[in-house]
């Protein structure tokens, strides 16, 4: 597996929305996402707030990334207990702002494979996870992100989305220092 780096370049890039944006933070919003899932593969929430209004909204997404984090300060008390749910298994991983490590797209493959729903706490950010979280998983997942201070992001998996966003990937290739 590969390391990813985010160049200066891709940054204004990668704000830009990939799916169906979802004016709003709240529960509000969590709740008009769910009303147009359309029973998908596997659930994917990327962040700390859409992961805590979705579950408060009464959906457990199969995989959750989250860091504790709201832009770029930490999340309150409110949302890191909220972002815990009873029947998520918790594994740790570490991945360093502006990458997505080896260890990040392992642990995403291994939740995907699991029958429980899986929470991926990130030491370090999580905010590029939806890149490898679409690309890895199966066609008719959907992968819901938040864009701060716009909404949230539902990116409903096809094949031509796949490899929208696998040509991004292959722009982030991390450079071999010398």
């Amino acid at each position: 597996m590969k390391k990813y780096c985010l160049p200066k370049e891709l940054r204004d890039e990668l704000r830009k929305s990939y799916g169906e944006l979802f004016s709003g933070d709240g529960v509000e919003t969590a709740r008009n996402i769910i009303k147009s899932l359309n029973n998908p593969g596997k659930i994917i929430s990327v962040g700390d707030i859409v992961t805590f209004n979705l579950i408060e909204a009464g959906l457990v997404p199969n995989i959750s990334l989250v860091d504790h984090r709201t832009k770029r300060v930490q999340a309150s008390d409110k949302i890191m207990h909220g972002t815990k749910h009873p029947r998520f298994r918790t594994v740790m991983v570490e991945n360093p702002p502006g990458t997505i490590t080896e260890g990040l797209l392992q642990e995403i493959s291994k939740a995907l494979l699991s029958d429980n729903p899986v929470r991926i706490f990130v030491k370090g950010e999580e905010d590029l996870a939806a890149l490898p979280a679409i690309t890895m998983s199966p066609v008719s997942s959907v992968v819901i992100y938040g864009l701060p201070d716009e909404g949230a992001v539902l990116v409903r998996v096809t094949e031509q989305k796949k490899k929208e966003i696998q040509s991004l990937l292959d722009k982030m290739e991390c450079k071999e220092e010398k």
